[in-house]
């Protein structure tokens, strides 16, 4: 019951159709009345078992592939968010109480997430509607050898249906492995920084080809590294070139600029000669190791964090500018420096760490202050990790994720 008195879950039990509810795990929470009707089973038989424990595929039919298909299905609709209407799918049900005899059956299934308000998949709603009778009436009505012709088009075509997918899904799987080639190629590896220990990660999004625009770069020089990251907008190969472009002029300028502001105005020049660059954000932190001092200008980019080695947080948001190319004429940026001891953490991301639908990036950005502050004491790598755990829903991230953690 919510504040509209409508009570949900008794319209959940009265839906005529069959519904289950399902954790990412496939593991059943809850299921309607329709549902143990149509399926044959009972609550008992279905609540917390794994799906696939109770409706295995028919182990006489080697040609049976409706668990593999619906497994997919519910597994792209985990990682994704985004519902998935399947082909009518032929799935043997085993008769409750004759074991070892399977009734043939017919399903038309549909998969829709459940989300959460940070915009994460916390339950699969799976509604199937079972075709058996229609199948069965339309290949009656046909009669003799041509129903069994017909029953058999039905079969096969669905099946058909489901190789393509799947072998769309293995070329998908191919191209993804090579555009994350290419995206280590497009980013440095990290190197030592003295004393000082880097941490960084690279977390490509659950959907399409996630070669993207993400980047971080480290610019080592006596007494002095500049960090920093960016995001150019979109996705595919021509964000990814873009990237390429502007993180190799960023780390350029950093080597002679007199401090990040004037890096990101050589940046921001470039970006005009470059399609594609308008938009992009980025953030630069020049660290003074000999003064002990964070100087810091971002151009419209989420602000670093500075985690104290008392476990307070330092948002770095005081100097920040419009993207790149979001202004007509050309403008100085701003800068501002703030002193740090030793022991303490420089934090630096790009959005799809923080930001989910739906939700306040306040939000996030809290949630990062949190984990932060509780995972300060790890090193580097292990922080870099226990940050992406705590943060990155378990069913993956619709935006791809660069971090950079450093032990100051």
């Amino acid at each position: 019951m919510d504040g509209s008195g409508i009570d949900y879950h008794a319209v959940f039990h009265a839906l005529p159709g069959a519904v289950a509810l399902l954790t990412p795990d496939l593991v059943y929470v809850d299921v309607n009345e329709s549902f143990v009707e149509t399926s044959g089973r009972t609550r008992e038989q279905l609540i917390d078992r794994y799906l696939f424990d109770v409706f295995p595929d028919n182990p006489n039919d080697p040609a049976a592939n409706g668990m593999r298909n619906l497994r997919a299905s519910l597994e792209r609709v985990a990682a994704t968010g985004e519902p998935d209407t399947m082909a009518v799918q032929r799935y043997d049900v085993e008769y409750p109480d004759r074991s070892g005899v399977w009734h043939e059956r017919y399903w038309s299934p549909v998969n829709v997430p459940v989300l959460a308000a940070d915009g994460t998949v916390v339950l699969l709603l799976h509604r199937v509607e079972e075709v058996t009778e229609l199948i069965r009436a339309g290949s009656s009505s046909a009669g003799g050898d041509h129903a069994q012709v017909l029953e058999a088009e039905i079969y096969t075509r669905g099946r058909e249906l489901q190789e393509v997918n799947e072998r769309l899904r293995r070329a998908h799987a191919h191209e993804r492995e090579v555009a994350l080639h290419l995206q280590e190629t497009l980013l440095p590896a990290p190197r030592p920084l003295g004393h000082h220990h880097a941490a960084v990660r690279y977390r490509p999004a659950t959907m399409a080809l996630n070669v993207c625009g993400d980047w971080y770069d480290l610019v080592d020089r006596p007494g002095r590294t500049a960090v920093s990251v960016g995001d150019v907008v979109g996705h595919g190969l021509g964000a990814a070139g873009v990237m390429g472009q502007l993180r190799s002029a960023l780390s350029a300028a950093s080597h002679v600029a007199e401090g990040p502001a004037q890096a990101l105005e050589v940046l921001g020049l470039y970006a005009r000669s470059v399609d594609g660059a308008e938009s992009t954000t980025a953030v630069s932190v020049f660290i003074d190791w000999n003064s002990r001092t964070l100087t810091y200008s971002s151009a419209g980019h989420p602000p670093p964090l500075l985690c104290h080695p008392d476990g307070t947080v330092t948002f770095l948001d005081r100097a920040t500018d419009p993207p790149l190319g979001a202004r007509p004429e050309h403008a100085p940026r701003p800068q501002e420096q703030l002193a740090f001891a030793e022991g303490s953490t420089l934090v630096l991301y790009t959005d799809g760490l923080i930001e989910r639908r739906r939700e306040d990036i306040d939000v996030g950005l809290g949630r990062l202050a949190d984990a932060l502050v509780r995972h300060r004491t790890a090193e580097p790598d292990v922080l870099a990790d226990a940050l992406l755990a705590d943060l990155i829903p378990a069913v993956g991230i619709t935006d791809d994720t660069a971090l950079v953690v450093l032990r100051l």
